[in-house]
């Protein structure tokens, strides 16, 4: 049975189509048009394209969206993508493509992705981070998304800074309305906007070139995702930390990361690793593939 997800992301939408055992027979992307109703019919089309390539049609869609819908509402909300916040966007995907649609959260999917058959396999607890654009996290155990009673299960991107110097207090402004969440410290902007570079790329290219002050930026940004991690270990113990988004290609966290979060962990003991994505950018499109068992 060939299944079908989307990963709706804050610059491109893709639509991918998996076989039973996970081998991608189709894959397309777009850019994402910034607008509801646009993004909508760019889904309908990505999917067409999708259901063309890989020979099967769609019955069932999996989809991944940076933010959350409210259980008391049904309306997305907390999503960076702010054309999103405040609309049926399932249901009105549903009507537009005539077939059931099941929505997570983007970091959720990439948890489940990672925990099916990447970074996090065989692990009962895995916590997975979006450090890209935007931060997010997600929580799965034993194979199940915990999204929580209020749905925001594993939503660390929006909690403070734990333990702020005082030249961190109150901390940047957040377009959720608050001051000093971790997002503002640790997606990619942040660390190049702390470190004076346009990209995160060419802040990594200037420590490689030896450049204090991007080296500085650098602890620092290890230090302050330590510290974030530190809080979610102490909350849910996890047996497994896995990266993703374009900050989880920087190889050197994944050395520095365990001595950054270990001081800050209520334990005599840190032994939990932290890993790369397996599946990379693919992840969350996989997650959302996932959304659906194949017995359904």
């Amino acid at each position: 049975m060939i299944r079908f997800g989307v990963d709706f992301g804050g610059t491109k939408i893709e639509v991918a189509a998996l076989s039973e055992v996970g081998e991608f027979v189709a894959r397309v992307r777009k850019p994402n048009p910034g607008d509801y109703a646009a993004a909508l019919e760019v889904v309908a089309g990505l999917l067409a394209d999708a259901e063309c390539m890989a020979g099967a049609t769609c019955a069932r869609l999996g989809l991944g969206i940076p933010g959350s819908i409210s259980p008391r509402t049904g309306l997305i909300r907390n999503a960076n993508s702010v054309y999103l916040n405040g609309r049926p966007f399932g249901e009105d995907l549903e009507q537009r493509l005539a077939r059931p649609v099941r929505l997570a959260n983007d970091a959720n999917c990439l948890a489940l992705s990672e925990a099916a058959d990447g970074a996090g396999a065989g692990a009962r607890v895995v916590f997975a981070a979006i450090l890209g654009t935007g931060c997010g996290g997600g929580v799965v155990v034993d194979g199940k998304i915990i999204e929580g009673h209020n749905g925001i299960g594993g939503e660390w991107g929006h909690m403070p800074l734990p333990w702020p110097r005082p030249e961190e207090y109150p901390g940047p402004e957040c377009w959720c309305g608050r001051n000093g969440c971790m997002e503002k410290w640790v997606a990619g902007p942040a660390f190049s906007r702390d470190a004076g570079f346009p990209t995160g790329q060419e802040t990594m290219d200037a420590i490689e070139s030896g450049d204090a002050s991007a080296a500085a930026a650098l602890d620092r940004y290890v230090d302050r995702l330590g510290r974030g991690l530190a809080a979610i270990c102490d909350i849910i113990d996890p047996d497994v930390i896995v990266l993703g988004g374009g900050m989880s290609n920087v190889d050197a966290l994944y050395e520095r990361l365990p001595a950054a979060i270990a001081p800050r962990v209520f334990s005599d003991v840190f032994e939990t690793p932290v890993k790369k994505a397996e599946h990379g950018d693919s992840s969350g499109v996989r997650g959302a593939v996932w959304l659906w068992p194949l017995e359904a």
